[in-house]
């Protein structure tokens, strides 16, 4: 086996896991902010952030991108500000089935879609069991996560299906943190190497 299969068949990945942003986070597009890992790899990262809403409720997104709405609508849901890449463009992250035209699945429970046709399903009121929309998205440079992840700007725990879809948004960052037993109310800015 050559060095190269060696390091392909062990690589790290965070994919499917939360990002919490610690104290010291000081880049104002990530303070406070949990992230679900889409795809982590050697090529770098692309998450979507889960407790920051936008202004903009999902028929407002809707009637914006003309998809008229003839199902039932949840009263203001809102739209997820995903991070600040391609903050103009949408996703849709939700659970199975992966029948859209532009999916990428996560797991074998999640999905991330891009594609017009699922929000034209949601305006149906046809859309997956859980669903969430974003604006834009979180996104790592090769080695970048990781060298964040050495300097202790983020904390990683395995994410489920209450924390993305069915937490309050402003419960999300704290029930992050209790996920790892801690109460980010105690957590300090400073870290501490051993």
């Amino acid at each position: 086996m050559s060095e190269t299969e060696i390091s392909t068949s062990t690589e790290f990945s965070l994919s499917g896991q939360l990002l919490i942003a610690m104290p010291n986070m000081l880049d104002p597009s990530f303070a406070g902010s949990v992230v679900y890992l889409c795809e982590h790899s050697g090529k770098g990262a692309m998450g979507l952030v889960i407790n920051r809403p936008t202004d903009l409720a999902i028929e407002s997104l809707l009637e914006k991108i003309n998809v008229e709405v003839e199902g039932y609508m949840p009263a203001h849901f809102p739209v997820m500000m995903g991070g600040p890449v391609a903050s103009e463009r949408g996703f849709v992250l939700h659970t199975e089935p992966l029948n859209w035209n532009s999916s990428l699945k996560v797991n074998d429970e999640i999905s991330l879609t891009t594609s017009r046709d699922i929000l034209e399903a949601v305006a149906r009121g046809e859309a997956p069991g859980k669903w969430l929309v974003t604006l834009g998205y979180a996104g790592w440079g090769e080695g970048q996560l990781e060298e964040e992840l050495a300097q202790n700007a983020w904390l990683t725990v395995p994410a489920n299906h209450e924390i993305l879809f069915d937490t309050p948004l402003e419960e999300r960052f704290a029930s992050a943190y209790a996920m790892l037993g801690i109460d980010p109310a105690l957590m300090s800015g400073a870290a501490g190497h051993a």
